[in-house]
């Protein structure tokens, strides 16, 4: 289990913040932190690689401590076996793909990165350098970069948020395949309910610098929100058939809406569509927004 018990005071924007949070992560977990811009998201994701200092208590993986401010023990970023990926991919833009790996090896190991190449799509790519690549590929090459010194913890910020919904959903699917081949702890932070419901399987929000609520994440959405409303906009994030009846789980803001699918439209809805929620007799009827 990963622990982190920290105080940092903040400056934003909107003035002072203390972030003052108690957070617990299990091992081979999917959690995604979420909440509003300048909440403090991104700061416990540095707190935990090591690449921002906290201005006092723990830090545990395990029985391994990272930080303790009363033994002043801070394990710099190299030493806590964590993959990072940032917002604007972080890649060396003079180096090739296969150099941007290597560069970062802790120990030469020319199969591990034939298989993360093959495994993100690369492998073609292996002598173009970053410049050339498309968006998708820079992330699939960050993403790549992150594994390759083999870590225990996969940290996520905001990864897919440079990119169209497209790529962005094929991505997310690589992502989840990764986590469990390779046996991850995966920390995301994003502000896309869409991609933290396909994703995670715990959810933490915090907000001015605390923990506003967390849990399992069907617990986490379908627990926020009323129902009441007439028409609501919504995004289709699953699709599944039981007794031979379909249904689509829709994420309208922060709730999650279970609704039937007409057998018409069984072939015309996909995952990422778009659609409006009528109540009727407070059985919710779906259709799809015409792009």
């Amino acid at each position: 289990m990963y622990k982190l018990q920290v105080v940092k005071e903040l400056h934003s924007s909107e003035g002072k913040m203390i972030l003052d949070v108690d957070i617990s992560v299990q091992q081979g977990s999917f959690t995604s932190i979420v909440g509003k811009s300048g909440a403090g998201k991104t700061t416990i994701l540095r707190m935990l690689a090591g690449l921002v200092k906290p201005d006092k208590g723990s830090i545990h993986s395990g029985e391994d401590i990272w930080f303790d401010s009363n033994t002043r023990k801070n394990k710099v970023p190299q030493e806590r076996s964590i993959g990072f990926v940032f917002q604007d991919f972080a890649l060396f833009p003079n180096m090739s793909v296969l150099e941007n790996l290597k560069c970062v090896q802790s120990e030469k190991d020319e199969e591990q990165i034939k298989e993360l190449l093959s495994l993100t799509g690369l492998t073609a790519l292996s002598g173009f350098r970053p410049d050339a690549l498309s968006g998708g590929q820079k992330q699939r090459l960050a993403l790549a970069r992150a594994l390759v010194r083999k870590p225990k913890l996969l940290i996520l910020d905001e990864p897919f948020s440079a990119i169209d919904q497209e790529t962005r959903i094929r991505l997310q699917q690589e992502i989840l395949k990764i986590h469990k081949a390779y046996n991850l702890t995966t920390i995301l932070v994003s502000h896309d309910l869409t991609e933290v419901l396909r994703l995670s399987d715990y959810v933490i929000e915090i907000g001015n610098g605390k923990i506003v609520r967390q849990g399992n994440t069907d617990l986490f959405f379908s627990n926020e929100g009323k129902t009441d409303q007439f028409r609501m906009t919504g995004q289709v994030v699953d699709l599944i058939c039981e007794n031979e009846k379909c249904f689509a789980y829709v994420v309208v803001g922060t709730m999650l809406i279970k609704a039937r699918v007409e057998d018409s439209m069984n072939t015309a809805l996909g995952i990422g569509d778009l659609v409006v929620l009528s109540l009727n007799d407070f059985n919710p009827i779906i259709k799809k927004i015409k792009p």
